[in-house]
């Protein structure tokens, strides 16, 4: 069954879309169109995309006589759903002067309008259920859209605020690292239950972990300033053979984001430049720079099975945190049905999986079972990591 009733669902269903605009508020009409990388989407494509997900795999198949706001959306909106037709390349998002803002705001509202009448009808499990997971990936581009409007707004001139308020931390470092130690056995992994999950956390198994510790604390940014002080991005012997290649091409030197100024390390936040807080936890880090941060302390990243058999231990939430695990299907895995198949299983080569939550994730987003998953480069998310040990 879905995670909540019909009519909680359609609630929920207006909270998130709500909290999408609300997101939006501090843009300017200037801003909603910026695409610094190809990794970035603008604001503008979160909201179509967003709405065109609701339009295409709920209202054009559940609801009678529904009539598509705008033939041409699709091809502007759709991200990655080969068998839903063509569409814009990804790195061309940038350039959609047409549709303008505006009616893409009014084809949100179209389909807002529909999509509450739709929730008032006696509705299948099957269509609950495609509700349910538009809901999450609404809440997934949440994350997203501040993720990517911070590196929007921090190559602008003088890297202005998205709010001065913005809080990047929730907590501080306030005592050493302990390390907790788990037993060797075998350990259940994966989602149980009826309340929701993607299809990549499914299905529950087991796995056999030998003894190891981990840390009960993220990396702080004190810790990583002593790695670039001790020569870290400058000794080969830490790097993975491709990670060297990309730091030298891209001239990686720190964490990004990172900056000196008057011989101190300063960063780029969402509430303007501020200088770096030692307490504060790290991120925006790539896989490569973790494990090369590992290897400088003679330790090692966990595997995302000993991270969800440890999490209970120690706090997180803060950063999404890099495992030493590829991205891969569990044992037994099974695709969603219908379109939505391609939600997840398809990019199961060539990423690596974080796991927790950042302080981007929308509050009750994300759960111990929640795998999150990125190329090993890319470091514009907010990416910790914390460390491990065989014991």
């Amino acid at each position: 069954m879905p995670q909540t009733k019909p009519q909680e669902l359609a609630k929920k269903y207006l909270l998130t879309r709500g909290q999408t605009i609300k997101l939006m508020e501090p843009l300017a009409i200037e801003d909603y169109l910026a695409q610094p990388s190809e990794e970035v989407s603008p604001p503008k494509w979160h909201l179509g995309h967003t709405t065109w997900f609701f339009e295409t795999l709920v209202l054009k198949v559940y609801a009678s006589n529904y009539s598509l706001f705008n033939a041409k959306f699709p091809f502007y909106f759709n991200s990655y759903y080969e068998g839903l037709g063509e569409r814009i390349d990804r790195n061309s998002r940038g350039t959609l002067i047409r549709p303008p803002l505006s009616e893409v705001f009014a084809h949100r509202t179209y389909v807002d309008e529909r999509m509450q009448l739709l929730l008032k009808e006696d509705l299948s499990l099957e269509t609950l259920k495609i509700i349910e997971l538009g809901i999450n990936h609404e809440e997934q581009h949440q994350e997203l859209f501040l993720t990517d409007f911070k590196k929007i707004l921090a190559i602008q001139a003088f890297q202005p605020a998205y709010k001065v308020d913005f809080k990047e931390n929730l907590a501080l470092v306030t005592e050493s690292a302990k390390w907790l130690e788990i037993n060797a056995g075998l350990y259940d992994i994966g989602h149980t239950g009826n309340d929701f999950s993607f299809d990549n956390e499914r299905p529950n198994h087991k796995v056999y972990l030998p003894a190891f510790a981990i840390s009960s604390q993220l990396v702080s940014n004190g810790e990583w300033a002593d790695f670039i002080e001790a020569g870290g991005y400058q000794n080969f012997q830490h790097w993975h053979s491709e990670a060297w290649d990309w730091l030298k091409k891209e001239n990686i030197k720190a964490p990004l984001y990172w900056f000196k100024e008057d011989g101190d390390w300063h960063r780029y936040s969402l509430a303007g430049p501020q200088k770096v807080n030692a307490r504060e936890s790290l991120s925006h880090i790539s896989y490569y720079e973790a494990y090369a941060y590992a290897e400088w302390k003679g330790l090692r990243l966990p595997t995302e099975a000993e991270w969800e058999v440890s999490q209970e231990l120690f706090a997180w939430g803060e950063r999404w945190e890099w495992t030493n695990s590829a991205y891969l299907a569990y044992p037994g895995f099974k695709a969603l049905d219908g379109p939505a198949r391609e939600y997840n299983g398809k990019f199961m080569i060539n990423q690596m999986v974080l796991r927790g939550a950042s302080i981007a994730s929308p509050a009750g987003h994300s759960r111990p079972t929640y795998r999150n998953f990125f190329h090993p480069q890319l470091r514009w998310q907010f990416t910790g990591l914390r460390l491990a040990k065989n014991i």
